[in-house]
């Protein structure tokens, strides 16, 4: 019955000596009564106690304390108003041994409020300081749902195969299941491309030195370049150690190959991907979501903002605003991801069923096992390049594998990655508004492993021999298409059907491995997002732009 309460408010006047423990104490017994957890209470009591003796320091005579408690979706939020003058709350002295106490004390202050982060919002309008804490209590329930959902996916998936196949399969897929994992793409996607500009606009606009940009930029990209090396290397020597499927057992027909259509006019080349960055008009990125368009616009834009003076500050404020909204919005969108993979897994499992081969399965393996390899990698990157423990990494960044595993989708992924960036490994926001949303689109570490096993794979499957020189020249062309890939669904299904045309594969390959392709893809995401999340842990970390503190919590 008490989580069902979702506002409780509640006055007290500061001209009462006990305003601040009473408060307190009604913030603690209405966040119990909504079934937030006692650690989180803690942290949210303990924020809003500075909080309120910060805004009494600044009240007015007479003034009232106002205090709102909220419960949405989970998430439950600490509102607190008073009137009085505006202050910055994030603005504290230096701690130094000369320090008296009372300025001692103000500098921790500001220390606590600047490490909350977005979860701690301060204002000062009409006259009024506002502040709204949030306890992000959803966050591991919502990590645990999706688990779950995962699970149960799968084992509604294999039942309706075994107890309900065919038509009424098929009905329950086109008019249940597919539908709600199509709604919540498609919500997804019109968040990616706001979410994308207003985050790097903000990033951008931070650096007062345009070299400071440079810097980081130089190094994510030479992160992205050497992991995207190393992914192809690894690639091509698991299917020469695991040798996949039997030598030509295509040819032998032994597997009907499903004729399927893929476009290989389709231009990945390096070059078009370069001239393709400037768009011709400002709106059109936009409804395509070209990230990489959306990427070059954000950029100049947050330039720009830093070089039309007096107006300098009021776009920086509505940039953050936008950045904001687009954020809240996506977190709202993000409550159903759970619902989401529950449909996304049952659609794979019915759609998948067991006709494939074992030697299409042991392809599949020798991906999987790929992947998983150049994970490893990253940790040891961050332990060697960054100096930092790597199952911190890991840990924390459990919640964005799993999103990243689940949506089969970096862009949907894009935003609980920066989240994670911020929140849990104290990343600065300069870096990681710039590299997840670049890596999204160019750092393609799975897709590398996905063409370099498959499209040997499939060599073998017909028995084409392939050269070391037509190795040598396949991997040049895996690592130009990971940059210049079309920014469409299923863009490495593509890709591969021009790296087959190369070793002299014909196309129609592809239908042999067109049925594990859904699961693939899901190791691939998970690859690229946790590549992306380790580049920005390193260069900040080298930058000194990491907060160590946090990290190590």
């Amino acid at each position: 019955m008490a989580k069902k309460i979702l506002n409780i408010k509640k006055s007290f006047a500061l001209e009462n000596k006990s305003y601040l423990e009473d408060s307190v104490r009604f913030i603690h017994q209405s966040l119990t009564e909504i079934g937030i957890s006692k650690k989180l209470i803690l942290k949210t009591e303990l924020l809003s106690e500075e909080t309120i003796v910060e805004f009494a320091r600044h009240a007015t005579e007479n003034a009232v304390l106002f205090i709102q408690i909220r419960r949405f979706l989970g998430d439950a939020s600490v509102s607190i108003h008073v009137s009085g003058e505006a202050f910055d709350p994030y603005q504290g002295t230096i701690l130094s041994e000369e320090l008296e106490d009372a300025e001692e004390e103000n500098a921790i202050r500001s220390i606590l409020f600047r490490a909350h982060g977005e979860k701690f919002k301060y204002s000062h309008k009409n006259q009024i300081n506002r502040a709204r804490i949030l306890t992000g209590q959803s966050e591991q329930s919502n990590l645990y749902a999706t688990i779950a959902a995962l699970f149960l996916g799968l084992l509604v998936g294999a039942l309706m195969r075994i107890a309900f196949p065919g038509q009424f399969s098929d009905i329950l897929g086109s008019y249940v299941f597919n539908p709600v994992k199509t709604m919540f793409m498609n919500a997804l996607k019109i968040v990616i491309a706001p979410v994308v500009f207003f985050s790097i606009v903000t990033c951008v606009s931070q650096f007062k030195n345009i070299a400071e940009l440079g810097k980081i930029g130089i190094k994510v990209m030479g992160m992205y370049m050497m992991t995207t090396v190393i992914a192809v290397l690894i690639g091509i020597s698991f299917v020469f150690i695991i040798k996949p499927g039997e030598w030509g057992f295509a040819t032998a027909g032994a597997v009907a190959i499903q004729q399927v259509s893929v476009d290989t006019n389709v231009d990945t080349s390096l070059l078009h991907a370069i001239v393709n960055i400037v768009p011709s008009n400002f709106v059109q990125p936009f409804l395509e979501t070209d990230t990489l368009q959306i990427i070059f616009l954000a950029v100049i834009c947050g330039i720009a903002v830093g070089m039309i003076g007096e107006y300098s500050a009021v776009l920086k404020e509505i940039f953050e605003a936008c950045n904001s909204l687009f954020l809240t919005i996506t977190t709202m969108i993000a409550k159903l991801i759970p619902v989401a993979v529950f449909c996304s897994v049952i659609l794979m499992i019915v759609e998948i069923g067991g006709s494939s081969l074992l030697s299409v399965l042991s392809a599949a393996v020798t991906q999987i096992f790929s992947v998983l390899c150049v994970i490893c990698v990253y940790g040891i990157l961050v332990l060697l390049v960054g100096r930092l423990n790597p199952l911190k990494f890991f840990s924390k960044n459990k919640e964005g594998m799993l999103t990243s595993f689940s949506l089969s989708s970096s862009s949907a992924a894009m935003p609980t990655n920066m989240r994670i960036c911020t929140d849990k490994l104290g990343i600065s926001s300069k870096v990681s508004s710039f590299s997840i949303p670049l890596g999204a689109t160019i750092n393609m570490d799975g897709t590398c492993i996905y063409l370099s096993v498959l499209s040997l794979f499939l060599a073998r499957a017909y028995g084409v021999e392939v050269s070391i020189s037509a190795m040598i020249s396949l991997g040049i062309t895996i690592i130009l298409l990971s940059l210049g890939a079309p920014g469409v669904p299923g863009s490495a299904f593509v890709c591969l059907g021009v790296v087959l045309k190369q070793i002299h594969v014909p196309v129609e390959a592809v239908g042999l491995i067109m049925a594990v392709t859904p699961i693939l893809d899901m190791f691939d995401t998970m690859s690229n997002t946790t590549g992306d999340m380790a580049t920005a842990l390193i260069v900040a970390k080298s930058e000194k732009l990491l907060d160590l503190k946090k990290y190590n919590e």
